[in-house]
């Protein structure tokens, strides 16, 4: 054992002296001294490039009243001058009661010239009103048939959209379509109304029923030719009107 205390003792012996710890370095422009024990570091004075001397720019605003870098704009600069400037509710909305009734008085007067103007423009307000005074009024008749009338009415606006573009040269929207098919739809309302009074299952419903679909497919013509400058089809126009009109007579006798 002893000789085993004296290998371990040769073992840690060194010649390193804590003395030794501080050292001198010499880099040119000064002595740069490290203590390494005390954590002592020193430099002295050098140069120093100027780029690497942080400039302080003095705080030119006053406190607690920074300068606003957005100003924002008054909501007037983009509406106009003033609030009275601004369209109505309505017309942005694209609803026109003088176009709807010029369109529902063309439809109740079959003689009278459509305007192509009005008559092109797509307007879905008065259709979606006369397509649910239509249900209605089977409603109080007994007939709840909302979802044939929406149904047949998508179809047939389809049906009339594909021909009408195979027919015209200028071609037509959908929302035409729906507008002229909608608005003419309005005689059937009457068809409908009489069917509330009286059973329309006799010769006196069949004579009525037939000339609602002729009053609502001349209507209907007589729009798509006006708008579309399809002078001499008319009667091309009318028999597919008829057929479809035909449809909703049907459900409105039986």
């Amino acid at each position: 054992m002893s000789g085993f205390d004296n290998l371990n003792t040769e073992f840690y012996q060194t010649s390193y002296s804590i003395d030794d710890q501080a050292q001198s370095y010499d880099y040119g422009g000064g002595t740069y001294s490290k203590q390494y024990a005390g954590y002592d570091y020193s430099q002295s004075s050098g140069y120093v490039p100027p780029e690497m001397m942080q400039q302080q720019q003095p705080y030119t605003g006053q406190i607690f009243q920074p300068s606003p870098a957005y100003t924002p704009s008054s909501p007037q600069s983009f509406y106009g001058s003033s609030f009275e400037d601004e369209p109505p509710l309505l017309e942005e909305l694209g609803i026109n009661f003088d176009h709807i009734w010029q369109k529902t008085l063309t439809v109740l007067h079959p003689l009278k010239v459509a305007d192509g103007s009005i008559m092109n423009e797509t307007d879905l307000a008065g259709p979606m009103v006369f397509c649910l005074a239509f249900g209605s009024t089977l409603l109080l008749a007994g007939k709840i048939q909302f979802g044939y009338v929406y149904g047949i009415s998508a179809i047939g606006c389809l049906g009339m959209f594909c021909l009408l573009n195979l027919m015209s040269m200028t071609g037509v929207s959908f929302g035409c379509v729906a507008s002229v098919l909608g608005y003419c739809l309005l005689p059937m309302i009457i068809l409908s109304s009489f069917a509330v009074v009286f059973s329309l299952q006799g010769l006196m419903g069949i004579v009525l029923a037939a000339g609602i679909i002729g009053w609502c497919s001349f209507s209907a013509s007589k729009i798509f030719i006006s708008a579309l400058a399809m002078e001499g089809q008319q009667l091309l126009v009318a028999y597919p009107c008829a057929l479809l009109y035909g449809v909703f007579a049907l459900i409105s006798v039986f």
